[in-house]
């Protein structure tokens, strides 16, 4: 029976306010709190973690009770342990300069926490498409070994190991996989910027296979994932478009009116282009959202990016 010290006593779990705190709550989090807090708000408490004061008067408008920490300080975050039903980890691994090239040691940090008292009934870690390296264009499903090219690649691997040992206290992990995400209400969430600078695209015959999703579609699946995810299950969150790097930029060219990027071989780009922008055009994949659609249960609001990036579609949106 309920009781002063356990009010709760041994209601089922259905009854029961779920607690959900969200580890790295930047757009996409808040996205998500949105998505969780309108129709479920009886039953759902939304908590942040944040290492900004700044951000705690923002948190509490959205209806988020932040809780100020550090993951890397992992003192500041011990009060987390057995704090949360369910766990929403979006924070991104440190940088190069931050820690080890090769390591994600605030999930490593979080995990550690979480173990330290009753651990949360599931664990949604929001990770990279690029841990699978360059696939030459193929089509790639959630079984293809993981090939990372990059010390940034690599950091999301090791976090994503670090979630499936949290995995082994029985937490249900589940692993988003996820591409580049835009949105017109997202800060440098569309090409038009891109494009007004001129930035070359590669020849087609030379070009790679790019992947999306609309932030909108990213948050739901995130909700979806908090309930619906499988026991350390891995999920490739992704529209439906099947186009290369310069086909997207050509798209979003004549949907804003603007003038299409100019095309350059790989020799030239590789001369002109910065490091960084050279990494997403050695990497060529085309993913399968089977699993998304089937296990989650999403259908997407943005299944092309023609849908999201229009001005007819910019103006719809799920809250």
């Amino acid at each position: 029976m309920p009781s002063n010290q356990t009010p709760l006593g041994a209601l089922p779990a259905r009854f029961r306010r779920q607690r959900v705190l969200i580890v790295g709550c930047g757009d996409v989090g808040l996205r998500t709190a949105g998505q969780l807090g309108a129709p479920q708000s009886q039953r759902v408490r939304l908590m942040a973690l944040t290492s900004s004061p700044e951000r705690v008067r923002l948190l509490r408008a959205c209806g988020i009770t932040p809780l100020l920490g550090d993951l890397d300080d992992p003192g500041s975050v011990k009060r987390l342990a057995g704090l949360a039903h369910r766990v929403l980890h979006l924070a991104p691994p440190a940088s190069e300069r931050q820690g080890d090239s090769e390591r994600d040691l605030r999930s490593v940090a979080l995990g550690r926490v979480l173990r330290l008292r009753t651990p949360p009934l599931a664990l949604v870690y929001g990770s990279t498409t690029g841990v699978y390296g360059d696939c030459g264009g193929q089509r790639v499903s959630e079984t293809r070994a993981v090939n990372p090219h990059t010390p940034r690649a690599q950091r999301r691997v090791d976090a994503e190991a670090a979630m499936r040992f949290l995995g082994r206290s029985g937490v249900r992990v589940s692993v988003l996989r996820i591409p580049g995400i835009y949105a017109p209400d997202r800060e440098g969430g569309t090409p038009r910027g891109r494009l007004l600078k001129g930035t070359p695209v590669l020849v087609a015959k030379e070009d790679v296979y790019t992947n999306h999703i609309h932030a909108n579609d990213l948050a739901r699946a995130c909700a979806a994932a908090l309930w619906r995810g499988k026991a350390q299950r891995v999920v490739n969150v992704t529209d439906d478009t099947d186009l290369k790097m310069g086909d997207y930029f050509d798209l979003a060219a004549d949907l804003y009116g603007l003038t299409r990027p100019p095309r350059l071989s790989r020799r030239d780009a590789n001369a002109a282009l910065p490091l960084m922008l050279l990494s997403f055009m050695n990497e060529s994949r085309r993913l399968d959202n089977t699993r998304m659609k089937q296990e989650l249960r999403l259908k997407l609001l943005y299944p092309h990016v023609r849908d999201g990036l229009s001005p007819q579609g910019a103006l719809f949106s799920e809250g």
